[in-house]
């Protein structure tokens, strides 16, 4: 019985040694015969061209200068000739006011002599071309000498004042010329007329006079896009921003090169101006001919398996 046993014990262990040599020899079969991971790109080549770095900032419509219409005499307001938003020129009859006296004895004097042609009414003009931003009296309105009757802001003192952190100051020497773009779409030429001698306490920022020759009148405080010039090549080496890879520090950058159609290495690059769809290469020297991976390098090792496609 034991002899009989000791058979059946025997020719199970066979058995199993078998079974497992054969899967073995079939998980290594299936390891030899996968084919390793192929990533499907699509690449690009080296350009030649001009490049320029902008930054953008906003400027705001002014008018710099605002001439204030004051009474000349103490009396009531017996015309007015302007309204708010209207444009008047210089010399323009703006009010005219009646004295307190002639109010009160100018028609008594006239029927006791007709020859006296008293009136008592002074006439305040305009003292320069530009639009009535306020209108603060009307007619009847009994006013002081002095007291304020409307406010004109002057015509040729319109411009936009461009707010530049301080430490960008050093740019204005190449960018005297500037391109702003109001919100309709329109695109202004803008001059930088002057700089003003402060710098805002809390931002930081010095604000520049820029005029612009707008073929329409502008309102006040109209916010424009300008566009200042950091740095500019006319033939620069570059390729397009998604071809550039980096760590997450953003302190090493890379391109993945194709040595022949199925794989690519890792080529450490160094990085000049940057835009938003550009990237200029200033190390290494690439070749025109040269391939380098546009999409599907994210991840990539180095010597990676790939698949071009089109």
């Amino acid at each position: 019985m034991t002899k009989h046993h000791n058979i059946l014990g025997l020719l199970l262990l066979i058995s199993l040694f078998i079974l497992s040599s054969c899967s073995n020899s079939g998980s290594a079969a299936d390891e030899e015969s996968s084919p390793s991971a192929v990533t499907p790109v699509t690449v690009t080549h080296i350009e030649h061209g001009a490049l320029t770095d902008t930054i953008t900032l906003n400027a705001t419509s002014t008018f710099l200068q605002k001439n204030y219409v004051k009474a000349n005499a103490i009396g009531y307001i017996n015309k007015v000739n302007i309204k708010p938003g209207e444009y008047v020129h210089k010399g323009q009859l703006l009010f005219t006011i009646k004295t307190k006296e002639a109010q009160s004895i100018g028609n008594t004097i006239n029927v006791l002599d007709t020859t006296f042609k008293f009136s008592g009414v002074n006439r305040i003009v305009a003292s320069t071309n530009g639009y009535v931003t306020q209108l603060t009296h009307q007619l009847g309105d009994y006013v002081q000498d002095g007291e304020q009757l409307a406010v004109i802001s002057d015509h040729n003192s319109f411009a936009f004042l461009l707010q530049v952190p301080y430490e960008l100051h050093q740019l204005m020497a190449h960018n005297q010329t500037l391109q702003l773009s109001l919100p309709d779409g329109t695109i202004l030429k803008g001059q930088v007329a002057s700089t003003m001698p402060a710098v805002d306490s809390l931002a930081q920022t010095q604000a520049l006079v820029i005029k612009v020759n707008s073929p329409e009148p502008l309102p006040e405080n109209l916010v424009a896009k300008a566009r200042l010039i950091k740095a500019a090549k006319d033939n620069a080496v570059m390729l397009p921003k998604a071809a550039i890879l980096s760590n997450e520090a953003l302190t090493e950058f890379w391109v993945m090169k194709l040595i022949n159609d199925s794989t690519a290495v890792k080529v450490p690059v160094k990085k000049g101006i940057e835009t938003n769809t550009k990237v200029e290469l200033t190390f290494p020297q690439f070749q025109q001919s040269d391939r380098i991976i546009e999409t599907g390098n994210y991840g990539l090792a180095d010597t990676a398996r790939i698949r071009i496609t089109r």
